[in-house]
């Protein structure tokens, strides 16, 4: 982009230029359509009432043709992108104009765009937003010494634990006096 210090916008993303001579034919287009729609349902005395929904694409088409001669001014005046016209756009298809609604979903995509979003951004003065990176995970608590309780009987229990006798154990070839038995013996 150029860095002249006299004249920091020299150069808008072709996004941008695109948008606003989109904006700026179907301005036209929709004073066109008003004006058309309206000269049709106004003789008529039964679709008098409405009137008032083919002159709304009239005056969106003025605001239209004012907001794209802001981006195409040299040196373009300070405005944000206008999303509120391009819904506005994309709403006239109630009115049965196709290609203004065509307009309003291409503007729309159009400053998605991180170079018009960054253009708009520089335009405006406004500090533009990073790119939001990978969070990093916080760093690990240091482990702290580990106590361990010293017996099972120092930690208190919720109920009280009678406690039991130990029983003996039994192990083979202990008592010396019982012969073991024999595995045929088991069998029987």
């Amino acid at each position: 982009m150029n860095e002249n210090p006299y004249f920091p916008y020299a150069e808008s993303p072709s996004l941008v230029k695109t948008v606003a001579v989109l904006t700026l034919i179907n301005g036209i287009v929709n004073i066109f359509w008003g004006l058309i729609a309206t000269a049709v349902v106004v003789p008529t005395v039964i679709l008098a009432c409405l009137a008032i929904f083919t002159i709304l694409p009239t005056i969106l088409g003025v605001f239209e043709i004012i907001y794209a001669l802001k981006l195409l001014n040299n040196p373009p005046q300070p405005v944000q992108p206008s999303t509120t016209i391009a819904v506005l756009e994309i709403l006239t298809v109630l009115t049965g104009n196709v290609f203004s609604m065509i307009v309003g979903i291409l503007a729309l995509v159009f400053y998605s765009d991180a170079q018009v979003k960054e253009y708009f951004a520089r335009l405006n003065n406004l500090p533009y937003p990073v790119a939001p990176t990978a969070p990093v995970p916080p760093a690990a608590p240091e482990p702290g010494p580990v106590t361990e309780p010293e017996s099972p009987m120092e930690t208190t229990p919720e109920f009280p634990v009678e406690p039991k006798e130990p029983r003996p154990r039994k192990v083979v070839g202990e008592n010396l006096d019982e012969e073991p038995e024999s595995d045929t013996d088991q069998l029987v």
